[in-house]
C-alpha cells in the first residue's frame, strides 16, 4: 500500500484536535490508539471505530482508568445482536465529530498528502490539523 493515514484525537467538547499520529498506509488502525490517546485529557471514556477493538487496546485502556466506547466489530459468520447494534448506532453520534475534521481537511482545506517521505506527510498533516484548531477557535 502506498499512502498515509493519519489517527486523530480530540477534544469532545470543542472539537480540537489534541494529538495525532501518521503511519504509512499499510499500518494496521488498532495499533495507534495508545499513541493518540492524551494523558492530560479528564474524560474517561474513548469513542473509536471498529478497527481499534482488540484485547490490547482494551486491556490499556482499563489499565490506564478509561472507559472503552469503541464500536462492536462483528464476528465472522454471525450478526451483532440488538444491544451491540443499538450500541454502536449510539457511539456513531459522538463519534461522528472525528469525521468532520478529516471532512474540514479534505474539502476546506483542499489536504491532498503527495509527499516522500513519512516526516514531509507528518509535517503536511501536523499544519493542517494546526490550521483546523485555529478555525475552529475562531467559530467558537
Amino acid at each position: 500500500m502506498f499512502g498515509y493515514k493519519t489517527h486523530v484525537s480530540i477534544d469532545r467538547k470543542h472539537g480540537f484536535v489534541r494529538r495525532f499520529t501518521v503511519t504509512s498506509a499499510a499500518a494496521h488502525d488498532g495499533a495507534q490508539l495508545a499513541n493518540v490517546l492524551d494523558a492530560t485529557n479528564t474524560a474517561s471514556a474513548v469513542w473509536a471505530d471498529t478497527a481499534y477493538r482488540s484485547k490490547t487496546n482494551e486491556a490499556h485502556l482499563a489499565k490506564n482508568g478509561r472507559r472503552s466506547k469503541v464500536h462492536f466489530r462483528r464476528q465472522p459468520g454471525l450478526d451483532l445482536t440488538p444491544a451491540q447494534r443499538k450500541a454502536n448506532r449510539a457511539r456513531s453520534k459522538v463519534r461522528s465529530a472525528i469525521e468532520t475534521v478529516f471532512a474540514g481537511q479534505k474539502h476546506r482545506f483542499g489536504l491532498f498528502v503527495r509527499t516522500i517521505g513519512l516526516a514531509r506527510a507528518r509535517t503536511k498533516i501536523g499544519l493542517a490539523n494546526l490550521a483546523y484548531n485555529l478555525k475552529r477557535f475562531l467559530w467558537i
